[in-house]
């Protein structure tokens, strides 16, 4: 997306209209768009400012039920997107299954399975570095899913020594 004009440029157009030029021909002057003066125009006839307006910085509307949403993956770390998106439903919360995928990618959030398992040779994408693989009992035995916040990293439950170095520093 464009920056926005700075506003030094809009203060110098804003000050010429005022001394008396047209719209038009401050914006010739300064080779713009005689609609972008007319709108820069406007908003300091109806505000005083001629600064921009801010941009960006959307907001998701699952935000306000953070807290329903982080505390149900607490309850059930290996809930599936559309067991959570059902939860969701049950609860009457509006959203979609990429919806709730972009709230928890926000948070760092990602639902592995496997961690502990060693770097496929085909594989663009591994659940951990082949330096994290570990042959505990208790990470070839787990079933569940985990939650992890930090990508690459044996969670703490890994008996193995590259997760407590993780861990440590």
């Amino acid at each position: 997306m464009p920056r926005p004009y700075s506003n030094d440029l809009r203060a110098r157009v804003i000050e010429e209209i005022e001394a008396g030029a047209s719209r038009r021909e401050a914006a010739e002057r300064y080779e713009l768009s005689p609609s972008v003066v007319v709108i820069w125009a406007q908003r300091w006839e109806q505000t005083g400012s001629v600064a921009a307006k801010p941009s960006g910085g959307s907001t998701s509307p699952l935000e306000e039920y953070a807290e329903f949403l982080l505390g149900l993956i607490v309850e059930q770390p290996d809930l599936t997107l559309d067991e959570i998106v059902a939860a969701m439903r049950r609860k009457r919360i509006p959203g979609s299954r990429s919806a709730v995928w972009r709230f928890f990618e926000r948070r760092n959030i990602s639902f592995k399975k496997k961690l502990c398992t060693r770097r496929s040779k085909n594989a663009r994408k591994s659940p951990a570095p082949a330096s994290v693989g570990c042959d505990s009992k208790a990470c070839l035995t787990r079933r569940n899913w985990y939650l992890s916040t930090r990508r690459g990293r044996a969670p703490a439950w890994c008996g193995s020594a590259a997760a407590v170095r993780a861990e440590s520093g």
